[in-house]
C-alpha cells in the first residue's frame, strides 16, 4: 500500500473521545478483496464515448459487497457513475448500513493513476454514510491505493441532519 504521510497522521475523532484509524475500518484483505471486485466491475463499463471505464464495489456494515461500473448515454446527462451504480443497486436492495467503497478506473480500464469520486457521487455517498467513518478506496491495483474517509474529500459536506 502506498501511502501518503497525511494518511499516516490523519485520525478522525469519535463520538466518545477514541480516535478512528482508517486500517481500524477494514482489513488489509478485504480491502484487497474490495479493489478486486471494483476491477472485475469495470470490464462491465459501457463506455462508447469516453472510453473511461471505471468499477466500484461497496462494502456494507455486514460484509455484503455491490458492485457497480459506469454506464454511458450519447446524450452524457443520464450517464451513470460506478459508484451511484453500487450505492443505487444497495439501497434498492434494502442496505442502509455502509462500510468502505473501493474505486478503480482508467482509460480503455488501463489503470494508471487513481481515481477519485466526482462531485455529485461524493454527495449521493455522503446521503447515505457517516462522513467521519466511511472509507473510500482509491487503487491502482490490489497493493497501490489510497485511504480516506469521505470527510476528506467532501469536507463540510451538506446531509440529511441538515434539513
Amino acid at each position: 500500500m502506498q501511502e501518503s504521510s497525511e494518511q499516516k497522521t490523519s485520525l478522525i475523532p469519535q463520538q466518545k473521545g477514541e480516535l478512528l484509524s482508517k486500517q481500524s475500518i477494514v482489513s488489509r484483505s478485504v480491502v484487497k478483496n474490495l479493489i478486486r471486485s471494483a476491477m472485475l466491475a469495470m470490464e462491465k463499463a459501457y463506455t462508447p464515448y469516453s472510453h473511461f471505464q471505471v468499477g466500484a464495489a461497496l462494502l456494507t456494515k455486514n460484509q455484503k459487497t455491490y458492485t457497480g461500473c459506469n454506464i454511458e448515454n450519447a446524450s452524457f446527462t443520464p450517464t451513470n457513475c460506478a459508484e451511484r451504480t453500487a450505492f443505487f443497486k444497495a439501497v434498492s436492495e434494502g442496505e442502509r448500513n455502509f462500510a468502505a467503497i473501493a474505486i478503480v478506473g482508467g482509460k480503455e480500464g488501463i489503470l494508471t493513476d487513481y481515481t477519485p469520486p466526482c462531485g455529485v457521487c461524493r454527495q449521493v455517498i455522503r446521503e447515505f454514510v457517516d462522513p467521519k467513518s466511511f472509507l473510500v478506496i482509491l487503487a491502482k491495483s490490489e497493493n497501490d491505493y489510497m485511504l480516506y474517509f469521505l470527510e476528506e474529500l467532501l469536507p463540510l459536506g451538506f446531509g440529511p441532519e441538515h434539513m
